[in-house]
């Protein structure tokens, strides 16, 4: 993988007091309205990441280290949403690549495989660790939403919105995963309680 990395950041102050006007700084410096799409996006992609710790709280083994790849994939989402691709260093810039959304196609595949097939949809539950990447995959949905409009408007890459999609199939895999391999699924009952 070629492209710019850069350094760890390091961070001597929390509060910057540039933000108190209701502005923030992309990643090139341009500053942006907090209730801006790009902003909106990659907070959404936060809040994600922020619920896959949630997760993380009740795995271990394989299933913690593909939700720590994972997490660490979000910040280089976050790194890619926040640095136009056209705008002053977007050249260079951090970007998903194509690798990282066939890893997540690849685990989809692995845990699947595993799955009895769905013989009805599934509420979210069973397992902490289940209810919580139900969470996250919701959330990543609405995140992708942002992201896709954001496409709409500016240039975004066709990875970044790959990523988010499979990740909320990956979720929901992973989701069933954690509950017993899917033995311990809450099924849905249409009309159940009519």
């Amino acid at each position: 993988m070629g492209g710019y990395f850069p350094a760890m950041v390091t961070l001597n102050r929390i509060y910057t007091k540039t933000g108190d006007k209701g502005e923030t700084a992309l990643g090139d410096g341009t500053r942006l309205p907090k209730y801006s799409l790009r902003i909106a996006a990659y907070g959404t992609v936060d809040e994600t990441n922020s619920t896959l710790g949630l997760a993380r709280l009740h795995t271990q083994g394989d299933m913690d280290a593909m939700l720590a790849r994972i997490q660490n994939d979000l910040f280089d989402l976050g790194a890619d949403l926040c640095v136009p691709e056209d705008g002053r260093r977007g050249e260079g810039a951090l970007r998903i690549v194509e690798a990282q959304v066939t890893r997540l196609e690849q685990e989809i595949d692995a845990m699947n495989a595993e799955l009895a097939p769905l013989k009805s949809f599934i509420l979210p539950g069973g397992s902490a660790a289940s209810a919580h990447l139900h969470v996250a995959r919701a959330i990543s949905r609405r995140a992708e939403r942002l992201i896709v409009e954001l496409a709409s408007h500016e240039k975004v890459s066709p990875a970044a919105c790959k990523y988010i999609n499979r990740l909320s199939d990956h979720l929901f895999v992973a989701a069933r995963f954690a509950n017993a391999k899917g033995a311990g699924d809450v099924l849905w009952t249409p009309g159940a309680n009519r």
